[in-house]
């Protein structure tokens, strides 16, 4: 029954290639930064609904997220799709493949759904790239009732578990007090100072972290004359490490540095974050194992060894709630990786929208196993 109704999937998801290629490039040649996806988001609700999706835009207070269904079977299976851009580097991520992915996974499965009993959820989740989309969805129950979740994404290479990291953000301020540099600098508290301090025992606390833990950051702020005592510098930083329980150890670890900058000047320090913490991905060993299976039979290949390090991504929060799997699609453009101007020409290359298709049937093929085996 199963290669049966895999040939269905298979056959509405080709059909629709044109279709769901041209969702691509037009996410690709219109970028839109976190919750600002407002073109894209409107692209993947209307494809759906001409797919016979029941949908929802604009849903859990958020202007740019989808909530489409169709079916009403016992076994219930969400995919993802993202589609913000990168400021200024556009698509570099590749997020409109994982968008037309995830519009050809569901159209592919809409016909076949009530017949396997399944419900299928395609969820258009804006802000993965630093806003944190799919937590805020989390939160107010966009993945209850998920049996499994799921989505695709482009790399430099194919890997079917993507090591995910734990992240979290946060942006500093210090607060200081300004003088004349040449004439009273006694009467000056230097803000600048106070980041340098924390910079330094950062970069002295790096000996004593775990080779997967990474901290890294920017000043963005720090004086605008050099004959002003700075009284006011800012920055944002961005703790990594391998696990939620790590992260949450380390980001201790380096608050303590800024609050020495405090400390040995003078100044006052103040901490925000701009979105909430990623947790690491845990992918689900059985879900993944079908998923593996069926991408090979749709034409992926997955090297012997893949050189990809991992990333963060609000996947990962889905992921402690969810049965979950986060594979990477390659596009064979090595050196070009995730993040630079030449990722993003991948993103609508030959190999892109080949990975559009057959990343679209291979989560379609895993929902339908995941129905046929109950």
């Amino acid at each position: 029954m199963a290669g049966v109704v895999k040939d269905v999937v298979r056959q509405e998801i080709q059909g629709r290639t044109e279709r769901l290629l041209e969702l691509s490039h037009r996410i690709h040649a219109h970028p839109e930064p976190a919750f600002e996806e407002v073109r894209a988001s409107g692209w993947v609700a209307d494809e759906l609904a001409a797919a016979g999706f029941e949908v929802r835009h604009g849903c859990y207070d958020l202007p740019t997220a989808v909530h489409a269904t169709i079916g009403s079977g016992p076994v219930h299976v969400g995919i993802c799709a993202e589609y913000d851009a990168l400021p200024d580097l556009g698509h570099a991520c590749g997020h409109n493949i994982i968008a037309a992915a995830a519009v050809g996974a569901g159209a592919g499965l809409a016909r076949v759904a009530d017949d396997l009993g399944l419900t299928v959820t395609v969820l258009g989740t804006p802000a993965e790239e630093g806003g944190g989309g799919k937590i805020l969805m989390l939160e107010r129950g966009a993945f209850d009732g998920l049996d499994a979740a799921m989505m695709v994404h482009p790399a430099p290479v194919e890997v079917a578990a993507m090591p995910g990291t734990a992240v979290s953000q946060f942006d500093i301020a210090y607060r200081g007090k300004p003088a004349h540099a040449g004439a009273y600098p006694e009467s000056g508290v230097n803000a600048a100072d106070a980041a340098i301090v924390a910079q330094t025992a950062i970069g002295l606390l790096r000996q004593q972290t775990r080779p997967v833990e990474r901290i890294s950051g920017v000043i963005t702020e720090a004086g605008t004359a050099p004959n002003v005592i700075p009284d006011s510098s800012r920055g944002r930083w961005i703790v990594r490490s391998d696990t939620a329980e790590a992260l949450a150890s380390l980001k201790t670890r380096v608050l303590r540095c800024f609050e020495a900058g405090a400390v040995a000047t003078g100044c006052e320090l103040t901490t925000s974050q701009p979105a909430p913490d990623y947790l690491d991905l845990r992918s689900d060993a059985d879900l993944l194992a079908l998923y593996r299976a069926n991408a090979i039979a749709a034409g992926r290949v997955f090297p012997e060894q893949a050189d990809f390090a991992g990333a963060a991504t609000d996947m990962g929060n889905v992921s402690h709630h969810v049965p979950t799997i986060h594979p990477m699609l390659g596009l064979d453009c090595l050196p070009a990786a995730n993040h630079q101007p030449e990722f993003a020409a991948a993103a609508i290359s030959e190999a892109a929208d080949r990975a559009v298709v057959e990343g679209a049937v291979a989560m379609a093929w895993t929902a339908v196993d995941l129905a046929v085996r109950g």
